[in-house]
């Protein structure tokens, strides 16, 4: 994949980050978003102590998913928003996620919410790589703001990578 297609990445040390949502496990063969984020949006309303409007689609994945690739591999996907601080009351079977702080490459993505992965592609295979730096075993997340717009040609969301120096 060329590398002219995409920008690089800025590095930026977040803040803690506290989470509110719905997490599953799936993998990239049996893919769930889009019935987890239907749970999360029919919800996300009721959710107080909201810090922003974003959502957040959150990745962890195991320590060796990414030593090769198994389409089968599952790992924990989250639906969220971001809130001040704990909430209570909450929508039911909701949970709390807390993102420490850390190193991340932040990729900007301007298109089809259906062919970000091709941005994945080009982080895992060519920057990363040749980047300087290596994974680091924390979530993974994408920040969806007022530009994010689903199918949208014109539709933006940020991916974050989490990253230390090699």
């Amino acid at each position: 994949m060329k590398s002219k297609q995409f920008h690089p990445p800025r590095i930026e040390k977040s803040k803690e980050l506290l989470l509110l949502g719905f997490r599953t496990r799936m993998s990239i063969a049996q893919d769930t978003t889009r019935e987890l984020w239907g749970r999360f949006m029919q919800v996300s309303k009721a959710i107080g102590n909201k810090s922003g409007t974003e959502w957040y689609s959150v990745e962890i994945y195991p320590d060796s998913y990414f030593n090769s690739y198994d389409p089968g591999k599952t790992f924990e996907k989250w639906a969220a928003v971001a809130v001040e601080k704990s909430t209570f009351p909450r929508p039911s079977g909701m949970e709390e996620l807390l993102i420490s702080e850390g190193l991340y490459a932040v990729f900007s993505y301007l298109g089809p919410a259906s062919q970000v992965h091709r941005l994945y592609q080009y982080i895992f295979t060519d920057w990363i790589p040749g980047s300087g730096f290596v994974l680091d075993p924390r979530p993974h997340f994408a920040i969806m703001g007022a530009g994010y717009k689903g199918e949208d040609s014109n539709s933006q969301e940020e991916l974050w990578i989490p990253v230390r120096k090699k």
